[in-house]
């Protein structure tokens, strides 16, 4: 094996690289942020909405947990502009990525709110806590904090699927990465630093997480 590595054109383009990491962060994070509300608004059609939203809800779960997120993707970017709705490879990518998360997260959440006594919710209606203080405060809580370890996984997930956005030309990290190898046919040495970037990003989300545990969830359960 005679292969020479050769590094610098790689760090070379640490701008490039600094850009699409920055991408990948700022499209996971909204993601997970306007995925989680999708998925609190659709567990709690699941749990107490009617029978008609309840309805439509399975089906998007149904539909979005049985049919490849790249498929998912080339419906917002490729074919929603035949009717009309036109919009960047960001915002596609944005958008298939927050209807992906949102139906993973409703069954996650769901299954939190479930597993609330109904004890406890009976007592927070009969301190006059109207339905939706009751559901904030008594609910919801205590139910982001039994799920909360399968909830930052699911996030991460998230993160790591999102280098597939790139197959519709948005910037993000494996979109530079493919740029670079076309333009330097340093492949190895490419992918080698994507590797180490994306096992960094997965450490720094891992790390924020438990952080936004120990401040907002790690509090003593009261039975």
């Amino acid at each position: 094996m005679n292969y020479t590595f050769q590094f610098g054109p790689v760090f070379e383009a640490w701008p490039l690289l600094l850009q699409g990491t920055w991408m990948t962060i700022q499209l996971s994070f909204m993601a997970m942020l306007l995925g989680l509300m999708v998925a609190v608004v659709c567990a709690w059609g699941k749990t107490a909405g009617p029978a008609p939203l309840r309805w439509l809800i399975n089906i998007y779960i149904e539909v979005i947990r049985n049919t490849p997120f790249l498929v998912q993707l080339f419906f917002f970017f490729f074919a929603l502009p035949a009717i009309g709705v036109r919009w960047s490879p960001y915002t596609a990518a944005l958008f298939a990525m927050v209807f992906n998360l949102g139906a993973y997260a409703t069954e996650i959440v769901r299954a939190g709110i479930e597993s609330i006594p109904k004890g406890q919710i009976e007592a927070g209606l009969a301190l006059n806590l109207s339905r939706m203080e009751v559901f904030r405060f008594v609910v919801l809580k205590p139910a982001l904090k039994a799920i909360y370890p399968a909830l930052t996984s699911q996030f991460i997930l998230l993160m790591l699927a999102s280098s597939v956005v790139s197959v519709i030309s948005a910037d993000d990290l494996t979109s530079v990465a493919a740029n670079l190898q076309s333009e330097t046919f340093r492949s190895f040495e490419i992918y080698i630093v994507i590797t180490g970037i994306y096992l960094l990003l997965t450490l720094a989300f891992s790390l924020l997480f438990r952080l936004v545990f120990q401040w907002g969830l790690n509090y003593p359960d009261r039975r």
